[in-house]
């Protein structure tokens, strides 16, 4: 059934008080009106500013009447033909023991005609004793075609507005952009839209990530997710051949939202590893590699200590990125939300039950790359087939890999590769992470600088060999942590 047969067949059966949560009044009133068409009743409208007002198909009266809260619901009990009342923002007045008094006697039909009562507001709380009585509407989302309509009327004002001159639209980043729009109101998307039109009198693919930072501003308002700002090609990220190759695989399915019979779309990956083998530059290429905003779920940020709120904090972010969808959902260091002792009264447990759900039932689409150092503390849960389409290991880097990583560092910083001896430096560096090896770059830099003269192979090499690696320093963790992924997990490389 449709949005507006859902709404029609709730006034056809005399619901006595519907509730809708929404920013899009003046869609609402709208709706109603087209539901007269199928159902005749007289319409109502109600505000503090302005009171009572009749308003039907193609009529709006004056206001009469107080508009007094109190006078409002006095008058609809009086009203002898049966209407349908909009109550645009009551739900605060409610606080009144009178108004709740008056308001139960016209939902239970006491000395009133059988009215339909409709609250309409941002967010509507109701007394325990009324929300037993209330069925709640949720309108729908605009779809792709009432989107693309909004579209062009932004760029048909756009244009009379700038003396007939047309947006520059390019087809396929309109489809983009439509897709993008997609789990918006009609209200946020036109405020969205009329920025990318207003700001250059065009529609382009680099209006993209413009779109997605504005819906993140837009739909963060749980403030759990973090937008990261800072992305990596795969170029950048030295080794990991099989993880790119995997993820150019299914980059065509998700990117168009629709996979070919039989084949689900990705749903995302867990990535285990070495600490500094590059598991954040992977999430972050990820996101580059599908060409869709990258956000990040950072735990420490949801747990709280009242009850059911640390839930609801994670309900409210998943939440928010499934309506920024498409797009990447990095959750870092996954164990240390998850984890727990038995010692927080089940939160952890609870969290990571919702987290479950929500992987194997959303809708959106939201690819999860999520990294972890500590295997052991994960949850057998999470790691069991399925939760995830594949679990990739990111190792210690290669022979191959520390020469490329040698050569990205040293070409990042402005240097020529081809004067170093990169071969004896990687074998040298046999056991470093990525991160290390970076840094033993750094190292050779503030050596060179203090002496006065360029890095070249020999300072590099002496910094290499004055640095204990974590495969040193802890070789029992990490040498266990390779041994129990090498026929548990995916190569990355």
């Amino acid at each position: 059934m449709s949005e507006l047969q859902d709404l029609t067949a709730l006034i056809r059966a005399n619901t006595p008080l519907i509730v809708i949560q929404t920013q899009d009044e003046a869609r609402i009133v709208e709706l109603f009106r087209q539901a007269l068409m199928h159902v005749w009743r007289a319409l109502h409208r109600w505000s503090i500013t302005e009171g009572l007002r009749r308003i039907d198909i193609d009529r709006e009266d004056e206001a009469y009447g107080p508009p007094d809260a109190s006078a409002a619901l006095r008058m609809i009990q009086d009203a002898d033909q049966r209407g349908i009342y909009l109550l645009l923002d009551f739900h605060p007045y409610l606080g009144y023991a009178s108004h709740q008094r008056l308001l139960r006697d016209i939902i239970q039909r006491r000395h009133s005609q059988p009215h339909v009562l409709v609250l309409v507001g941002a967010k509507v709380e109701l007394p325990p004793e009324l929300e037993a009585l209330a069925t709640r509407f949720n309108p729908r989302l605009p779809d792709a075609n009432a989107l693309l309509k909004m579209l062009r009327e932004e760029a048909a004002s756009y244009a009379k507005e700038h003396g007939g001159r047309r947006v520059e639209a390019d087809q396929d980043a309109v489809q983009q952009i439509l897709r993008n729009l997609s789990g918006l109101s009609m209200t946020d998307a036109r405020r969205i839209a009329r920025q990318l039109i207003y700001g250059d009198g065009a529609l382009r693919a680099d209006d993209l990530p413009q779109l997605a930072k504005l819906k993140f501003e837009l739909l963060n308002r749980s403030g759990h997710l973090h937008y990261e700002y800072d992305s990596a090609r795969f170029a950048e990220v030295a080794g990991a051949r099989r993880l790119k190759r995997w993820i150019e695989q299914r980059r065509a399915v998700f990117v168009s939202g629709t996979a070919p019979p039989g084949l689900d779309p990705p749903k995302g990956m867990l990535l285990l590893g070495v600490q500094g083998c590059g598991k954040s530059m992977l999430a972050k290429a990820t996101a580059a590699g599908f060409g869709v905003p990258l956000l990040r779920l950072d735990f420490g940020t949801l747990y709280n200590k009242y009850h059911g709120e640390t839930e609801k904090n994670l309900r409210d972010a998943l939440a928010s990125a499934e309506q920024l969808a498409p797009c990447v959902l990095w959750i870092d260091e996954i164990e240390k939300g998850l984890a727990s002792n038995g010692e927080d009264g089940g939160v952890s447990r609870r969290v990571l039950g919702y987290l479950l759900t929500w992987m194997a039932e959303r809708k959106g689409a939201v690819f999860i790359v999520a990294t972890a150092n500590q295997v052991q503390e994960l949850p057998a849960e999470l790691l069991r087939k399925g939760r995830f389409d594949e679990i990739f290991f990111v190792d210690l880097p290669s022979p191959d890999a520390r020469v490329e990583l040698l050569h990205l560092h040293l070409l990042r910083r402005q240097l020529v590769p081809e004067n170093f001896a990169l071969s004896a430096l990687a074998a040298a560096s046999d056991g470093f992470s990525g991160a290390e090896i970076e840094q033993a770059v750094v190292a050779g830099l503030y050596a060179a600088h203090a002496e006065g003269k360029p890095l070249d192979t020999e300072l590099l090499m002496a910094e290499i060999r004055n640095t204990r690696p974590l495969s040193v320093l802890m070789s029992e963790q990490v040498q266990g942590l390779r041994d129990w992924a090498r026929e548990r997990t995916v190569p990355a490389d």
